[in-house]
């Protein structure tokens, strides 16, 4: 894969997600008062509560920018819960929900 094809397809990810997130926060059924309280501890905590509670797993990762990383917990279940990490270990619940479903791979997405 070329380079240019490479920062195409990243834009082109990087597009999507800056639809989708806000509309995932938009569309989100609580009130936007409720939305802006987010639960808050360290990563290990958090990761072990998604894991003893609903049988989550880090189903994907993604890097932020140099301060945050993205990651989706998700159980056999359908249950999912989106969480932020900061690089001081502190992660944030950002939104969870159920009925996940993992989409296939797409052709020529593949590294």
């Amino acid at each position: 894969m070329t380079r240019g094809r490479i920062y195409g397809v990243r834009s082109m990810i990087y597009g999507l997600m800056a639809v989708i997130l806000p509309t995932l926060v938009i569309a989100h059924p609580h009130s936007a008062a409720s939305q802006m309280m987010r639960s808050c501890a360290g990563r290990p905590e958090i990761v072990n509560f998604l894991d003893k509670t609903f049988a989550e797993k880090l189903t994907a990762v993604g890097l932020i920018n140099q301060n945050a990383i993205l990651e989706v917990y998700a159980a056999e279940s359908g249950t999912w819960t989106l969480i932020v990490t900061d690089v001081h270990g502190i992660s944030c619940v950002l939104l969870s929900g159920d009925s996940w479903d993992t989409m296939p791979v797409l052709p020529g997405l593949a590294t």
